[in-house]
């Protein structure tokens, strides 16, 4: 527009500084000027004070509009003195709506034109009445005059030539220096930038798309974007769209597919809001929206992976922290009643037998008292000892003595050692060694404590019926069974079970840290086996350790328990159990 307004100012001086160059010469040829002489130095003249006109208000449609009533005002005038329709300045009437072309205005061209066009037929209708003053014709130097009109036009059209190409050539630098803003911005924003048109589909993309996503610009437009969209973030990337367009501004965050990477995806941010205009075309018209055409968004999307991952990595340390504060709570909770009722009964029985007090402690119930101290004192031992033996696999303190044995005798001894509980319960143990390995090369003591847990757990959740303890191979493996006839395990129960401190709810709390399964688990894993778990609520448990004939040492922390698939018709010697 600057460049505009000095073109305009440039080209009506330039005029006027003709015409009063060329005043002494035309007195000193003529004399003193007449009427006609006057006007053509006044229409001359006039662009000086539209310029200035120009230089004080900025306003180029209003100074245009000026030049064009000036120069057909003018033309009318001389037009009239000087013959009509016949008049040697008749034909500048044409300047006037080509001068308002440079102002790029439809309404100032078409202005101007009628202007031009009124003057015409003023001329015309005076002709056609005789109004043309005579004397005045009579006075005219017709060959002069046309002289000093053609001079008038060349240095007029010189003018106006000069500062269309000021304009010209202003707009072309101007044109250079936004292209290379553009460059600089495009090639070096790390944001992508999207133009959507009405219907959401995109009608430009900046180059920072193959930064972003690894492909052309000209690949996203119309429903190319769209498409990368995850297929799950679809509804909020088109409500962002949707919001910009009614409410003026969106947001949402998404995934896009990046190019050639069917699985890979990248988290964006979109920030989307109304667009009110559109760019400038090449005419330097605005090419404003209309209603019919829709509301167009204008959107920026950043790339926020760093940030996402960020977030999850926060999301994961507060689900740790929440696990260790609900594994301490637990650890708590279980071991406020395990421990203090052992111990309870040491102190009170100790405190009895300590009193000497032959009417607390008849001669008869010493013994008695003192087995319950000692049983108090052994379950608090074992409690203690499940606790300090996962503490010490969890911590890696645990190393494997891998040695060469036969597992049979060591499941039999187990056996026997459970017995007694088992006898207590009226609970009958049974064991199938037939398809038991003769060598195996695992850790002895380790095979011998899965075995007892498993036993235990069996026991204690089983009020009537039977264990069972199997050993057999399958492939390369030394499979360890454990089934029992017991209270079960519930369906949401199978998830958790195998963590610390956690006992499956049955019909009755059992006593127990819920610490057996865990310390069997990571057994298990130490050695590279696994646990598997089949149960049903009500109708038993069978609980599955195996482990490779020759064990290579592995990190218990890897462990893992999984449910065995369920049997429809499970075998009555293998019968469903609980641990």
């Amino acid at each position: 527009m600057a460049a505009k307004h000095r073109g305009f100012i440039a080209s009506r001086l330039a005029g006027g500084v003709c015409a009063l160059a060329a005043v002494p010469f035309f007195v000193g040829a003529k004399g003193m000027p007449g009427v006609v002489e006057v006007l053509a130095f006044l229409w001359l003249l006039a662009p000086i004070g539209i310029a200035f006109f120009l230089s004080r208000t900025g306003d180029l449609e209003r100074a245009h509009l000026l030049s064009a009533l000036t120069v057909a005002g003018l033309v009318g005038a001389m037009g009239w003195s000087s013959g009509g329709l016949g008049s040697f300045v008749l034909p500048w009437l044409l300047v006037v709506p080509l001068e308002a072309a440079l102002t790029g205005s439809r309404r100032i061209v078409i202005g101007a034109a009628a202007v031009a066009a009124l003057v015409a037929v003023l001329l015309f209708a005076a002709s056609l009445a005789g109004m043309a003053p005579p004397d005045e014709m009579a006075r005219l130097d017709l060959q002069a005059l046309r002289f000093l009109s053609f001079l008038a036009a060349i240095a007029y059209a010189a003018a106006l030539a000069a500062g269309a190409i000021h304009v010209a050539v202003t707009g072309e630098r101007l044109s250079r220096l936004h292209e290379a803003r553009y460059d600089l911005l495009a090639n070096n924003m790390s944001d992508l930038v999207t133009q959507h048109g009405p219907g959401g589909e995109v009608v430009f993309a900046s180059p920072v798309a193959r930064i972003l996503l690894g492909d052309a610009p000209e690949t996203l437009q119309g429903e190319g974007l769209f498409e990368r969209v995850h297929v799950g973030d679809r509804p909020s990337y088109l409500s962002a769209l949707d919001e910009a367009g009614r409410l003026g501004v969106g947001a949402a965050e998404f995934r896009l597919r990046q190019n050639g990477q069917a699985t890979c995806f990248v988290w964006v941010e979109m920030r989307a809001r109304l667009m009110e205009a559109l760019p400038a075309d090449a005419s330097g018209r605005d090419l404003l929206r209309s209603r019919a055409a829709g509301r167009q968004v204008v959107a920026v999307i950043r790339d926020i992976s760093e940030r996402k991952g960020n977030e999850l990595a926060l999301a994961a340390a507060r689900e740790t922290a929440e696990s260790a504060d609900l594994a301490k709570t637990r650890f708590l909770a279980a071991m406020s009643h395990e421990l203090r009722t052992p111990l309870n009964a040491i102190i009170g029985f100790s405190e009895v037998l300590a009193s000497g007090d032959d009417s607390l402690v008849p001669v008869e119930r010493r013994g008695e008292y003192a087995r319950l101290i000692h049983e108090s004192g052994q379950h608090l031992l074992g409690v203690v000892n499940s606790i300090l033996d996962l503490s010490r696999i969890e911590a890696g303190r645990v190393e494997l003595e891998l040695e060469n044995f036969d597992p049979r005798p060591l499941a039999e001894s187990c056996l026997s050692m459970m017995a007694l509980k088992a006898g207590e319960k009226n609970i009958a143990l049974a064991v199938d060694l037939a398809g038991a390995p003769e060598l195996v090369r695992l850790d002895r003591r380790a095979v011998k404590q899965i075995t007892l847990n498993l036993l235990a757990n069996a026991i204690k959740f089983t009020h009537q019926g039977r264990v069972a303890l199997a050993m057999g191979v399958s492939g390369r493996e030394l499979v360890l069974s454990v089934a029992d006839t017991g209270i079960g395990i519930a369906e949401p129960d199978m998830r958790r079970l195998g963590q610390p401190f956690f006992q499956a709810r049955g019909t009755v709390r059992q006593e127990g840290t819920g610490l057996g399964l865990s310390v069997v688990k990571a057994l298990a894993a130490l050695h590279g086996g696994r646990v598997e778990i089949d149960s049903r609520l009500g109708e038993g448990t069978r609980v599955e350790v195996r482990l490779p004939l020759e064990a290579r040492v592995s990190d218990a922390r890897g462990a893992s328990v999984t449910r065995l698939p369920a049997r429809s018709n499970p075998s009555p010697s293998t019968p469903r159990l609980r641990a």
